[in-house]
C-alpha cells in the first residue's frame, strides 16, 4: 500500500540542485523524524496545537484521513498523469520520508516506471535509513539528502546514517546534501556538518536557511550565505517559500 499525502504540480522546484525546474511533486505519508526544533506550528483536526517541521501534514498521523492510498503502481501512475503538463517536467518524491516505502515493490515499480520513460527523478530525503541501490535505475535518481543536524531535536544516531550516506554517494549518479541552518545555530553547524562530512565520500553540499515564511527566510539568509561562502559550500535558497509562504500544493 502506498500513502500519499498529495500529488501537485506542474509547478517549480523551490530548492535544492533543480531549482527552478518545472516537477509534479508526489508527497508520500509518514515519516521517521518529528524535527519539533524547527518550530512550525500547526493544529491537527481535532485542535491540538504541535510543532514540527513544514511538511507536518505528511508527517502527523492525525492527517492520515486525508490521505489518499494506492494499491499498485499503476494507479498512482494514472493519478499523476492528471498532473503532467504537455511537456516533459522533473517528477519529484518526496514527503514525510518516502524511502520508507523502499521496501516496497510498487513503489519501486514507479520509480522504474518514471525512469525507463527518461524523466528526471528526484527523491527528497533524510538519508537515516538503510536502503539497498542494486537496480541501475536506482542508481539514476538524484538524491537530494536533507540530514538533519542538532536543531531538529533529533537524536544524532538516528538522524546520521553514515551507512546509508556513503551507499548513496558512492553508488548514485548524482547526489547532494542540504542542511538547514538559522542565524542563531551558525557555529554548531559548522561543527556538525564538518563532523559529519570527514566521515565520507566527497560529495556537494548545500546550505539552506531555516523559514516556513519568507520574512524568517529574510531574517536567516544572509548569515547562511555567508558561512556557505566560508566554507566553499553552496546556498540554496527556497524560491516556493519566497513566493507562497508555506502555502500547500504549489
Amino acid at each position: 500500500m502506498l500513502e500519499v499525502n498529495e500529488i501537485f504540480g506542474p509547478t517549480i522546484q523551490g530548492e535544492g540542485k533543480r531549482v527552478g525546474t518545472s516537477s509534479v511533486f508526489i508527497r508520500f505519508g509518514k515519516c521517521n523524524f518529528r524535527c519539533e526544533g524547527f518550530a512550525v506550528e500547526y493544529e491537527t483536526p481535532s485542535g491540538i496545537k504541535k510543532c514540527a517541521c513544514d511538511s507536518y501534514y505528511a508527517v502527523d498521523l492525525a492527517f492520515k484521513d486525508q490521505w489518499h492510498t494506492f494499491s499498485t503502481s499503476k494507479e498512482l501512475i494514472e493519478e499523476v498523469n492528471n498532473f503532467l503538463p504537455s511537456y516533459k517536467c522533473d517528477i519529484v518524491i518526496t514527503g514525510g520520508e518516502p524511502l520508507l516505502y523502499w521496501k516496497n515493490e510498487e513503489f519501486q515499480k514507479t520509480l522504474e516506471y518514471y525512469i525507463s520513460n527518461n524523466y528526471h527523478v528526484t527523491i527528497e530525503t533524510n538519508a537515516s535509513l538503510n536502503i539497498d541501490i542494486t537496480k541501475d535505475y536506482q542508481k539514476k535518481i538524484l538524491f537530494s539528502m536533507s540530514v538533519k543536524l542538532s536543531n531538529s531535536l533529533e537524536p544524532l544516531k538516528k538522524r546520521v546514517n553514515i551507512k546509508t550516506l556513503s551507499n548513496i554517494i558512492n553508488k548514485c549518479e548524482d547526489k547532494y546534501l542540504k542542511f538547514v541552518v538559522n542565524k542563531d545555530f551558525l557555529s554548531q553547524a559548522n561543527s556538525e556538518i564538518e563532523e559529519i562530512l570527514k566521515q565520507l565520500p566527497k560529495v556537494e553540499v548545500y546550505l539552506m536557511p531555516m523559514g516556513d515564511n519568507a520574512q524568517q527566510m529574510n531574517e536567516n539568509s544572509e548569515s547562511v550565505i555567508n558561512l556557505a561562502l566560508e566554507k566553499g559550500f553552496k546556498y540554496c535558497d527556497r524560491l516556493h517559500i519566497r513566493v507562497w509562504d508555506n502555502k500547500r500544493g504549489v
